[in-house]
């Protein structure tokens, strides 16, 4: 290669460093590169002569070129010569120093140069740069800022030098005026400081060992005193910060008496900066390495700076930091370094100063003292061992401090505490207390709140980190054991550190534990020693009613009943077997249950029992009636608790069960009735509940102590007393009167049964009327009060329970039932009807519920009352999910509490129901309770016929249950029931759907009963509508269609004819239901229910008819419509023609009713057979369109579709739609296929008539109704795979647009092809007369439909060929370009569909492949694309023989395509260029051919358009054997695959090495025709070029160059560089790497 073709394209290259894409300033930098480390002198020559021939290069060019410099210096510094180097180092010398002004980037480039070449040549660089550092002359910025890099980059070179160095700088720097000099002289010397120190540290590696600290101590100090003195001063905060950093650096050099002097005057000018710097880690640094070198040599006057040091530093770590940003962070860390080099030297000083800041409440001051002191207890633990306790004491005060980022501070610093021993010393204890004190927090926000402070420590992140220290405390400082057993106990009983109850037990259960299994003897507590401790009883009754609230206070369930079992034997002796076998069952009940699974009843039942069996275990009186007392006397701290405290009261009564002191259950009963808090609804369900389980053991004790509370001082009240507290005074009485209501009601339940009876009337009713003040009950004064109301009504459901479970034993009349019950009523009344706010009504059904089956037996008249009040008052009640407007007085009801309160509501309603239907279990007796519910069934409200249809499904199940047929009788109401019932199965509400159907199925078993049947009976047919429930879960109408038709059969089957009558009118009232759904359901069963059984109603037709027919078109609901429609149109297919005639003639597009008519006609095959003839025969014969012309002024003329084959078409879609029209579509289906198929293309391009007869005309698309007809037939026929190929291809709306129309009819024929064969011959020959059609849309569908199906064997299978064959011959000379273009397609498709047959017609395929190429009138190339492709195909089955003469002169008729802009004409072309290739083979004239193509074929495997690199891979693969090269032909074949990606790179790299090696001769060729595709009209083929040159270049021996026109190249590459398309000149730049 030519020196000056190096030069050129080097040239290139530096002019185009410059470029405005990075990406190609980056190529052009790489490949300067690659040409610089393979001829670095002349590479780098070139670059100086450049910069030398340019100066007035503009900068950012100039750095590109000084950086390539750099990095060929870099790289390849040992091959560099002599001489070259010299003239670098000059270059960079004056490039660097030519500007007096600053060009950081320029100057910046040119200086790393001479670092770059000072890392091998230090003598030589500091030859040139110090011959710019003279003495007396102020050098260039960068001289300076050169030597500072050397320094760094070179230790061991540049130290040596450093003494000559400060020796001219230091008169120097008196000189320097300006701000940037006094910078980079402070910048170097801080670097030429840090690099003695490194030299000085690493002495053993280093070239002079004989270099000492004192060799430098003078020179630095002059530095010192001139930076310190004087621009330590500066205003420019940069400097300040730069000499700051190197004061510090130079400290360390100092000779040690200067030093010692300095320090007074260093460390506060130095502190004095942080207030004029808002960058504080270098000051902080820098005060850090002063510190170091004097705490190094011992100095004594630092402790005169230790005031003002250690305000300054605390000043500094008390800063916020940022852990975003690196700064702060590494300010804070070194301020608490500089602590840590003070603590060694000043432990007193520094701790009294630390503690004296504690006591400061700012809090920032505070977190920052508190961060110095966790610093100094971990990292100075010799130092601080003596100031423990000073310690101990001075952290109480930030211990009280509000802030939680105070309190944070606090518990990591007691965490660094306890690590290092001071929690087991005197005052330990409150650090402990103050963990705990901060596990117990409550949140800080609501759920969904959010606080705007990023620095925030919420309560719930205090909470969480002190958890995991007291657990760390627990687990991993072991010597705490004794600190924190028992001593953490003092912590679970008071109520303040409810919150931190789980950290706590899971804590003393790891103590516990541990002490238990090592049996040491501090496991067994001393109450009696340990004083602030609580009981053992009151520990126990903390634990247990934790327990029965296990997932409150965050979980605090399963570790306290854990803690429990592991205190056992502390709590009492006798305790620890029975909690073995009883606990750990327990907590797997939690364990496995989530706060909504639990069932609270039973779980609470649980405890109960623990604690009775423990009692019983325990056996200990004294310890009994203690606990008694202490679990009464700790009552109030669940004051505000009201839940816990009333599961207390329940302990507390199992509790006194089991106390045989009279006297003490007498005194405990007394102090819960007097402590109570009777103005709390909990607390006096509680106190009832206690004082009623007391009473099982102690019945008599316990009426006495209420009748004696009943008569004391509690509801006496003076007169002058009485009128100035009348209005509180009174409310409290009436809330004590509740409690002691609702206690009678508790005793009268858990009494012994043979005990209770006989004081129900003298003991019990007798007291509560007497608290009671009602008329009913003996005296004359009314209680508006809803407490007592509420427990009136609750006591006496207990009493009735009570005497239930009594009379099942003994007898008993309850007189008083009725009067109770009507009072009961009269406050059912007077609850407000639009919304539920208090358990009153369910109160009073459940109560009246337990009375109904106490004699005497209620008369039929209040039966009926009580039902019509309490139905009424339930159903109408708003839904549950209606917020009600909250009133002044009122508190709202959250959703949980409404959900229960509905839910126990009408639970209640259907337990009342079920009792009164137990009084008269006959079909008279379910009437009387069914006339209540039925007017809800029908409300156009969802929850109220919800509410009514479950009540009616329980109702009838209760009924069923307790049947008992004795004689027998009718079951007259059924079909009054099922005309009720049966529409709901419809329902929209899907509860109410299940609903009807278990009600459906009730009634017919209980049916069953009635005809005799056992109760173990099922019938098959009633089973079966089980199984439809499944059904209606599916809201989809025609799920629920099929459901009803099921259940009407079943109804059908069973129902007696006299029911017959009631249930069809029934229905009919059913049709107008408030529910459309209904209406349908109400349809479908009278329908069905007609066809059945109602064969005698054919006389009312006419007038059905009419009813039918009107409703039909004010019906909205479509499945409704269908399902009336049909009723309709089974009447009308009596009289087809004039229907047939009605329908044609109705406006477009048909309205639903219309096509709802039409579809019916498909469901008699007859009608349809008739209706698809008469409509075939007409389309054939009638104009599908007439032309008209656009307008007058515009020529042109458009297809306007004439009306009656357009109303004909859409009706044979409909017709089709209908599935039974199955069987006559296809007895037709040829004909029915053929027709639609030349409909459709009759009506592509085709628009509506503007006139009367079309209502919405833009609404109809006339091709689309055609190929919406034929998409049905087709599904008709069962032609399922050829629906599934054309949807997936989406051929309907390609057929529908004149644009995709051939298209898509290619798709149908190929489909129709593949899976309909068989029908192809008929579908031909119906097809045939269309081709010689007056219109050419149907002559170009059917030649359309005809060529693909020559694609496929079948059609000589079905011996077609001829027929298509002979038909395309015809159509190449039809006058439409597309029949003609289509035609030449059909024949080339013979070769893919009928390989075999193509040598029969070889003459008239090649005849008419050649006159295709050939076409002149063939606008788009069309015809010359069929024509070429074709010949493809066509080529692959030929013989040698009917071809071998062609071969050159189609090869010739090719080549001129192959840049053709059209890519289907590029792509058809190489790939006949391919399929040609097995015909040439062995041939020298064809081998030349494909030499000739070789290049143009690589150019385009980069092409733009996939399918034209798809045919190239495919034609080089074929062509491959012809090129006359083994290795040319195995990379063609090997890498050259559709589904492999090419690396083009690589690829052509490879291959220009087999061509360099196999075909020098044609190396001239080859690149002169690449030169040519420099100026392709494609970017990637420009690009693919310059890839191809530079490989080759790269590839080709010294002696191939002769080949290559290298002047021609340079310059084709030179010009790609300037190409406007960047990848292009990328490549450009990587070719020219090679050029070496």
């Amino acid at each position: 290669m030519d020196d000056t073709d190096i030069e050129q394209v080097t040239l290139a290259l530096l002019d185009g460093a410059n470029d405005k894409d990075s990406e190609v300033q980056e190529q052009v930098r790489k490949s300067m590169l690659t040409l610089g480390k393979q001829q670095p002198d002349r590479v780098l020559a070139m670059c100086q002569d450049y910069l030398l021939k340019h100066p007035k290069l503009v900068v950012i060019h100039r750095v590109v070129i000084l950086q390539t410099i750099e990095l060929i210096v870099s790289s390849r510094i040992e091959e560099i010569t002599a001489p070259r180097i010299k003239s670098i180092i000059t270059l960079a010398s004056d490039e660097m120093t030519r500007s007096k002004e600053i060009i950081p980037d320029w100057q910046q480039a040119a200086s790393n140069i001479l670092v770059a070449v000072g890392n091998k040549h230090i003598n030589d660089i500091m030859e040139e740069i110090l011959s710019k550092f003279q003495p007396g002359v102020l050098p260039h910025f960068f001289v300076v800022q050169t030597l500072a890099n050397l320094s760094d980059s070179n230790v061991y070179g540049m130290v040596p030098f450093l003494n000559a160095i400060l020796g001219t700088m230091l008169p120097m720097l008196s000189m320097a005026k300006q701000d940037n000099m006094k910078w980079v002289f402070s910048s170097a010397l801080c670097h030429f400081s840090d690099s003695i120190l490194e030299y000085l540290a690493n002495l053993d590696k280093a070239p002079d060992p004989t270099v000492r600290k004192d060799t430098f101590s003078s020179e630095i100090y002059t530095a010192f005193d001139i930076l310190f003195n004087s621009w330590l001063q500066s205003r420019e905060p940069k400097l300040r910060l730069t000499v700051a950093e190197a004061v510090g650096s130079l400290c360390h050099l100092m000779p040690s008496d200067k030093l010692e002097e300095q320090i007074p005057r260093i460390i506060p000018a130095i502190m004095s900066l942080y207030k004029k710097n808002n960058e504080h880690y270098v000051i902080s640094k820098s005060l850090c390495q002063v510190l170091d070198a004097s705490v190094n040599m011992g100095s004594r006057v630092l402790e005169t700076q230790l005031e003002g040091l250690l305000f300054v530093l605390h000043q500094q770590v008390s800063a916020p930091v940022d852990y975003s940003d690196p700064h702060t962070v590494r300010n804070h860390n070194e301020a608490l370094r500089c602590f840590s080099l003070l603590a060694n030297s000043f432990p007193d000083r520094l701790v009294m100063f630390v503690l004296q800041k504690l006591e400061n409440s700012n809090e920032r001051s505070r977190m920052g003292s508190l961060g110095v002191l966790r610093h100094l207890i971990n990292s100075s633990t010799s130092t601080m061992e003596s100031k423990k306790l000073l310690i101990l004491a001075s952290i109480r005060q930030p211990m009280a401090d509000h802030s939680n980022k105070v309190k944070k501070c606090v518990v990591q610093v007691i965490s660094a505490m306890a690590h290092h021993g001071y929690l087991e010393l005197e005052g330990g204890e409150l650090l402990v207390r103050f963990i705990v004190q901060n596990c117990a927090l409550p949140d800080t926000y609501q759920r969904g709140q959010r606080s705007t402070d990023p620095e925030e420590v919420t309560n719930e992140a205090l909470r969480t980190m002190c958890d995991n220290t007291l657990h760390l405390l627990t687990t991993t400082v072991g010597r705490l054991a004794d600190v924190l057993w028992p001593k953490l106990l003092y912590y679970v009983t008071p109520p303040q550190y409810s919150n931190a109850t789980t950290a706590l037990c899971k804590s003393l259960i790891v103590l516990g534990n541990k002490k238990k299994s090592n049996e040491e003897p501090s496991f067994k507590i001393n109450f009696t020693q340990e004083v602030n401790l609580s009981s053992p009883q009151t520990l126990m009754i903390r634990l247990l009613v934790n327990a029965a609230f296990p997932f409150r206070s965050r979980g605090h369930g399963a570790p306290s009943l854990s803690l429990l079992h592991v205190l056992s034997i502390n709590i009492h002796p006798k305790t620890e077997t029975i909690w073995d076998k009883d606990i750990p069952p327990l907590l797997s009940v939690v364990e496995e249950s989530t706060s909504e699974s639990l069932d609270k009843k039973q779980w609470d039942e649980k405890l109960l029992k623990l604690l009775s069996k423990t009692l019983v275990a325990v056996d200990d009186d004294k310890w009994v009636c203690q606990l008694a007392a202490e679990a009464t006397r700790y009552l109030p701290t669940y004051n505000n608790a009201p839940e816990e405290k009333s599961f207390l009261y329940r302990c507390i009564g199992v509790t006194l069960q089991q106390c045989f002191n009279k006297e003490v259950v007498k005194k405990q009963l007394q102090e819960i009735l007097l402590a109570a808090r009777h103005n709390d609804a909990a607390e006096r369900e509680g106190v009832a509940m206690g004082i009623g389980l007391c009473a099982n053991s102690h019945l008599e004790g316990t009426l006495a102590k209420l009748d004696e509370f009943g008569k004391s001082d509690a509801f006496k009240k003076s007169p002058s007393i009485f009128n100035l507290l009348k209005e509180r005074n009174e409310v409290e009485v009436e809330k004590v009167k509740s409690t002691l209501i609702l206690c009678y009601g508790q005793v009268a339940i858990n009494a012994p049964p043979d005990k209770i009876l006989n004081r129900i009337d003298q003991d019990i009713l007798r007291s509560i009327s007497k608290h009671f003040n009602t008329k009913v009950l003996g005296i004359k004064v009314e209680t508006k009060d809803l407490t007592m109301k509420l427990s009136l009504i609750q006591s006496v459901g207990l009493i009735a329970k009570a005497i239930s479970e009594c009379v099942k034993k003994q007898g008993y009349i309850f007189s008083r039932k009725q009067e109770l019950i009507n009072v009961m009523l009269d406050f059912i009344k007077s609850e407000p009807t639009d919304s539920l706010k208090t358990p009153l009504r369910h109160l009073v059904m459940t109560t009246c519920a337990n009375l109904m089956p106490l004699e005497p037996t209620l008369s039929e008249n209040e039966s009926f009352d009580l039902l019509k009040v309490c139905v009424n008052s339930v159903f109408s009640l708003p839904p549950e999910t209606d917020t009600p407007e909250k009133t002044k007085d009122e508190e709202t009801l959250d959703p949980k509490q409404r959900k229960a309160l509905y839910r126990d509501t009408l639970a209640a309603l259907q337990e009342l129901l079920k009792s009164v239907l137990a009084r008269d279990p006959t079909p008279d007796g379910l009437q009387s309770v069914f006339k209540h519910v039925e007017t809800w069934l029908s409300s156009g409200q969802d929850h109220e016929r919800e509410r009514a249809v479950t009540a009616t499904a329980h109702t009838l199940a209760d009924y069923l249950d307790n049947l008992n047929v004795k004689n027998m009788v009718s079951f007259h109401n059924l079909g009054a029931l099922l005309g009720r019932l049966s529409p709901r199965c419809s329902d929209p509400n899907p509860v109410v759907r299940t609903a009807a159907v278990d009600c459906i199925y009730t009634l017919l078993n209980i049916q069953l009963r009635y005809e005799g049947f056992s109760f173990d009976y099922k019938d098959e047919a009633v089973e079966g509508l089980l199984p439809l429930k499944d059904q209606l879960a599916n809201p989809d109408p025609s799920v629920l269609y099929k459901t009803c038709s099921d259940l009407t059969k079943v109804m059908s089957k069973r129902l007696p004819q006299q029911q017959l009558t009631t249930l069809v009118f029934m229905l009919f009232e059913g049709l107008v239901d408030s529910q459309v759904n209904c209406c349908r359901a109400s349809s479908v069963i009278l329908n069905t229910l007609l066809k059945n059984r109602g064969g005698g109603l054919q006389d009312l037709v006419p007038e059905m008819l009419e009813v039918l027919h009107v409703r039909l078109q004010s019906i909205t609901e479509e499945q409704v419509r269908v399902a009336v429609g049909q009723t309709v149109l089974i009447l009308a297919s009596q009289h087809l023609q004039t229907v047939v005639n009605t329908l044609v003639n109705q406006p477009l597009p048909f309205d639903s009713w219309i096509s709802e008519m039409w579809m019916a006609l498909g469901s008699d095959p007859i009608v349809a057979s008739q209706i698809i003839e008469m409509v075939m025969e007409k389309l054939v014969v009638m104009a599908p369109f007439v032309d008209k012309k656009e307008s007058m002024m515009r020529g042109g003329t458009t297809k306007v579709a004439t009306s009656q084959p357009l109303a004909m078409t859409c009706g044979l879609k409909e017709l089709l739609l209908n599935g039974q029209s199955q069987e006559p579509a296809v007895s037709v289906f040829p004909q029915l296929f053929s027709c639609l198929t030349v409909r459709l293309g009759s009506s592509v391009g085709v628009v509506v008539p503007k006139d009367n007869n079309f209502k919405h005309p833009s609404s109809i698309h006339v091709a689309g109704i055609a190929a919406e007809a034929l998409r049905i037939l087709l599904a008709r026929a069962q032609l399922d795979e050829v629906m599934k190929r054309l949807d997936e291809e989406d051929a309907w709306n390609a057929m529908r647009e004149p644009s995709t129309h051939v298209m898509g009819v290619t798709i149908l024929a190929k489909a129709m092809a593949k899976h309909a064969g068989p029908r192809l011959p008929a579908i031909v020959e119906c097809l045939c007369p269309s081709l010689s059609n007056i219109y050419e849309c149907q002559r170009i569908t059917v030649t359309a439909f005809f060529s693909e199906l020559l694609n496929h064997h079948v059609v000589t299978e079905l011996m077609l060929i001829d027929v298509l064959l002979n038909n395309m011959m015809e159509r190449i000379s039809d006058p439409c370009c597309t029949v003609r273009m289509l035609a030449v397609r059909g024949l080339g498709n013979i070769a893919v569909g009928s390989p075999e047959k193509v040598n029969k017609y070889a003459k008239e395929l090649l005849a008419a492949m050649s006159s295709g190429m050939e076409e002149k009138d063939d606008p788009g190339k069309l015809i010359t694309h069929e024509a070429m492709s074709g010949l493809s195909k066509v080529l692959q089955h030929l013989d040698k023989k009917n071809v071998h003469l062609l071969v050159v002169y189609i090869f010739m008729k090719i080549k001129p395509f192959l840049e053709n802009e059209n890519d289907d004409i590029r792509c058809a072309s190489i790939l006949l260029m391919g399929n040609l290739s097995k015909f040439g083979s062995g041939e020298q004239v064809f081998k030349d051919q494909i030499h000739n193509v070789l290049v143009s074929l690589l150019m385009h495997l980069v092409d733009p358009n996939a399918q034209v690199v798809k045919a190239c891979k495919y034609a080089m693969r074929v062509c491959a054997p012809v090129v006359g090269s083994e290795q040319v032909t195995a990379m063609f074949q090997n890498h050259l695959h559709d589904d492999k990606s090419l690396h083009y790179g690589e690829f052509i790299n490879d291959l220009t090495k087999y061509l360099i090696q196999d075909f020098p001769g044609m190396l001239n060729f080859y690149h002169i025709s690449v030169i040519q595709f420099f100026k392709s009209n494609w970017a990637e083929v420009r690009a693919a070029a310059a890839i191809f040159i530079g490989f080759l270049l790269g590839n080709l021996q010294q002696e191939h160059f002769s080949h290559l026109n290298m002047g021609t190249i340079t310059k084709g590459l030179v010009m790609l560089l300037q190409d406007p398309d960047p990848v292009v000149r990328v490549k450009a730049a990587e070719a020219m790497g090679h050029f070496h």
